[in-house]
């Protein structure tokens, strides 16, 4: 397609799913991180995390891809993207050490006329805090979605870049690369940028507070919020993509990561972030649901039960855990004998000192007096509800998402308590 050559450094989520979609789109794609060990693996084909797609793009486009953790190589580059993941602690607090370090590196290796952007998620005031000269230095709102990674890296709704003076047309190799992708570029100041991100997910929060907060009614007054969504996904005010399924709190990181980061920036500015504050509140509060739900019809009722758990990743097609509901609910469970599975992750004993992992979903089930769907991964949608209520001691079935036909597991003599439903 072009003679440009991109780069890319931080091959760990976010670096090396937009790597593999640069090369999909036609470039020829240099992939680096200090780490050897990392880059062997990957030059070895193995791949340090789950996307569905990943591993047949990451084979289709191999020829286009260099993985080196020889900063030299970086000299080839047309334009840089630096994309770390930024790790987070419980908190919601990033360390920026390690991104600040890498920038560094590359900015030490790179071609004079290069174009550098950073790309991982940094809060308001970094881009312009680096050294490199404003002509060449952006900052691009990365679009990342665990399990969908590579989707959304193919096919962005628009691209948000950064810039000194947003009113600068944008560097010839910097626009032909993101011009490939043929949506809309919304050039603005480093500031908005950074700030643009946050404010994206701010309102995604919101949304799923809301959404929530309605579900627990729901579930107290004999009404049922499956009824209500579609009436407001055709509510244009509100859309049929808006974030309005109830959850069990935010995880995964990033959201937190982002409401920690305004509500930082507001204490130091002096502005209200009361709301925000709520939100977290609430997150806190749902991410309970499931464990008050398992008191109430097993823990307060049954001697030494036996406890299954279907799903420990924070969400389905992914291998993160961070935050994850299910971890939580594990870990709260230590009394107890916790049986345990998931596709993707292996469940790790400093989680719970009496977890059995198993093979299988029904194994998992295997004399249990209780089953909790935790994670919507596909394949649970298609559990045999007859085996399932034949694997299962007692009969009460925890589905937050619904993964099961509620009236066929009533109509086998389960018990299910779903978000949402009295």
């Amino acid at each position: 397609m072009t003679g440009l050559v991109i780069g890319f450094a931080g091959m760990t989520h976010l670096g090396l799913n937009s790597a593999v979609a640069s090369a999909e789109r036609g470039f020829d794609v240099i992939c680096f991180d200090p780490d050897a060990g990392r880059i062997a693996a990957l030059n070895e084909g193995q791949l340090p995390v789950v996307e569905p797609d990943l591993p047949e793009m990451f084979a289709r486009r191999r020829a286009r891809l260099t993985f080196t953790s020889d900063s030299g190589i970086l000299k080839k580059c047309d334009v840089i993207y630096v994309a770390p993941d930024v790790p987070t602690d419980d908190k919601g607090a990033s360390d920026l050490g390690p991104i600040g370090a890498l920038i560094d590196m590359v900015d030490s290796a790179m071609a004079p006329d290069a174009v550098l952007v950073v790309l991982s998620q940094v809060p308001p005031g970094f881009t312009r805090g680096l050294k490199r000269p404003l002509a060449s230095r952006y900052y691009q709102v990365e679009t990342l979605i665990f399990g969908r990674a590579i989707e959304r890296a193919m096919y962005p709704e628009r691209f948000i870049v950064g810039c000194a003076d947003p009113a600068v047309p944008l560097p010839a190799a910097l626009a032909a690369y993101l011009s490939a992708f043929e949506c809309p570029i919304l050039p603005m100041r480093y500031e908005s940028a950074e700030l643009c991100k946050i404010s994206i997910n701010m309102v995604l929060v919101a949304q799923v507070s809301c959404a929530n907060t309605i579900a627990e009614l729901c579930e107290k007054i004999g009404a049922d919020y499956g009824e209500i969504v579609p009436a407001l996904r055709l509510d244009r005010r509100i859309g049929p993509y808006a974030y309005i399924s109830p959850g069990m709190g935010i995880s995964g990181g990033n959201l937190e990561r982002d409401l920690a980061t305004f509500n930082n920036f507001g204490d130091a500015m002096g502005t209200s972030t009361g709301v925000v504050r709520a939100w977290q509140h609430n997150s806190g509060y749902r991410r309970n649901w499931a464990l008050r739900t398992l008191h109430a019809t097993v823990l307060s009722r049954v001697a030494d039960p036996v406890i299954a758990v279907l799903g420990l990743a924070y969400k389905e097609n992914t291998d993160s855990v961070k935050n994850s509901p299910s971890v939580a609910l594990v870990e709260a469970l230590q009394p107890f004998r916790v049986q345990a599975f998931d596709p993707v992750v292996v469940p790790r004993v400093e989680w719970h000192p009496a977890l059995t992992a198993c093979a299988n979903l029904l194994a998992a089930c295997a004399g249990a007096d209780v089953v909790l769907i935790m994670t919507p991964w596909p394949e649970f949608r298609t559990i045999d509800i007859a085996q399932l209520a034949s694997a299962l001691r007692g009969k009460i079935v925890i589905d937050p998402y619904g993964m099961l036909d509620r009236r066929a597991a009533i109509a086998a003599g389960l018990e299910c308590y779903k978000l949402g439903v009295s």
